[in-house]
């Protein structure tokens, strides 16, 4: 954690930059083409990549969107700020947003897309008493259940159409009228207004988040069984069935079994979409003379298990492909172009990082660290590991969810190895990343590594303590 205020702004340059913050919902670290997928055309987060940073050991905090998006918009634990779980009747509002932090600094801030921090079926989300954003056009999703206040849905009637309608009768929205470009769309009608100060504008789109559903003409170019198989082998049935009384949204099965392949063409299309709309936010930036002091954003709040270790969705597992998330940072001229940082960084760093270049005090009780020295020099050293939690997150008032036990669990990860413990079971995870990364061999039984799951299990629970929230004048020891 962060004991010492911001560094200074350095005496060459006391502009406070814009900011351009894509989140996408639910985008695995392994799914852009410049940094080793050869399946997928992402040209334009390639090129946010190839003028910026990216960091190739980002971990989200939570493996759920409600609590990853508490913990990176806060730069503290979702534990800390009571925003475990996506059925959170509310926001507790026990840490402000860093939007809030930049809004009283002088921002102006947007939002388009996702917010959720707290539940939302059946209603919309009540939006915090005071979250920092002066332009707010909220949409959790493609669906039509809400009344009113729905943005997106408003946005499709604008142009003529049913949101409800249209999406029932083909089971995807048209390009045109698809979430994905109402986030870009206004998104660009913000950036392109004079604001007279600086901005941070946040693109929250909900895909690749399932339903797996893009459009006709995106899932076209991309064939099922030109697709790369899950990581799974056989020993994952058995594996999965001693984790079984977890909280998750699917069973393990083979991945053959549910279509995995297909599943991972149509959740590539979803990406496709979104990069094509990464082009014209780009452009947008461009036109108006803005790229040369806007810091852009690429990231995601989770990520997706897409089949592997036969599984699909998201629940309590820490698993690379659920946990590991892209981060790209760009600002021409100040952050370090073409760069590829091996360091481990979380999401809680987004936010320090973000009042760090904006000249913003960080408060001292945030978890997050500045990453600005590993964007602006050689520095490759962020943190001797990142911390993951699942506190009941899914809410348990979903249907068919009536026999879920409520799960706790949590990560701790080195740069070597990841220990997933499961509170109140006697079964966890234990993996060595060098020797087996892709997660096959669960060493937790193993008496040779008994010594090492003592060791990380008390740096856990170290952890775990140290991120209970103290009040104000907390100092945080980590």
């Amino acid at each position: 954690m962060n004991s010492e205020s911001s560094n200074p702004r350095s005496n060459q340059d006391d502009r406070r930059p814009n900011v351009l913050w894509i989140c996408t919902d639910q985008q695995r670290w392994d799914t852009i083409a410049c940094l080793g997928n050869e399946h997928i055309r992402t040209p334009n987060i390639d090129r946010i990549a190839k003028e910026g940073t990216t960091f190739l050991n980002t971990f989200c905090q939570s493996p759920i969107c409600t609590p990853s998006r508490a913990s990176f918009l806060t730069g503290k634990y979702a534990s800390t700020v009571h925003g475990c779980s996506n059925g959170n009747d509310r926001w507790s509002e026990a840490a402000p947003l860093v939007t809030k932090l930049l809004s009283d600094s002088g921002y102006c801030c947007g939002l388009a897309g996702k917010l959720h921090l707290a539940g939302c079926h059946g209603r919309v989300e009540p939006r915090p008493e005071d979250d920092g954003y002066t332009v707010f056009h909220w949409s959790h999703s493609n669906l039509d259940i809400w009344p009113e206040g729905h943005a997106y849905a408003d946005w499709v009637k604008e142009k003529g159409g049913n949101l409800g309608e249209l999406y029932q009768e083909t089971g995807y929205m048209e390009p045109e009228l698809h979430q994905t470009k109402f986030c870009a769309d206004q998104a660009i009608e913000f950036m392109e207004t004079d604001w007279e100060k600086p901005w941070l504008m946040s693109v929250n789109i909900f895909d690749p988040h399932l339903p797996w559903d893009p459009p006709k003409s995106y899932l076209e170019r991309y064939d099922p069984d030109a697709m790369p198989d899950p990581l799974f082998r056989e020993s994952d049935l058995e594996a999965q069935a001693k984790l079984k009384a977890l909280d998750f949204m699917s069973v393990g099965r083979r991945p053959e079994e549910f279509q995995a392949k297909e599943k991972i063409a149509a959740y590539y299309a979803m990406i496709e979409q979104i990069d094509d709309h990464v082009g014209r936010l780009l452009e947008s930036l461009e036109r108006t003379g803005q790229r040369e002091n806007t810091i852009v954003i690429f990231t995601s709040d989770h990520g997706e298990m897409l089949g592997d270790h036969g599984l699909i969705s998201k629940g309590c597992r820490f698993y690379e492909g659920l946990v590991h998330v892209p981060l790209i940072i760009s600002w021409p001229g100040f952050i370090q172009e073409g760069k590829r940082k091996e360091a481990l960084v979380e999401l809680t760093d987004i936010a320090p990082t973000l009042l760090d270049y904006a000249g913003v005090t960080i408060p001292k009780d945030m978890v997050g660290r500045s990453l600005r020295k590993m964007l602006e020099g050689d520095l490759d050293q962020h943190r001797q590991f990142v911390r993951c939690e699942f506190y009941q997150a899914l809410s348990l008032l979903a249907p068919k969810r009536e026999d879920w036990e409520g799960s706790f669990a949590t990560m701790i990860r080195t740069d070597r190895y990841k220990l997933a413990v499961y509170h109140g079971h006697e079964f966890g995870e234990l993996f060595d990343l060098e020797k087996d990364p892709d997660e096959f061999e669960n060493l937790w039984d193993n008496p040779d590594y008994a010594e090492k799951r003592f060791e990380l299990m008390k740096q856990a629970f170290d952890q775990t303590a140290f991120a209970v929230d103290l009040g104000s004048e907390q100092v945080c020891a980590f």
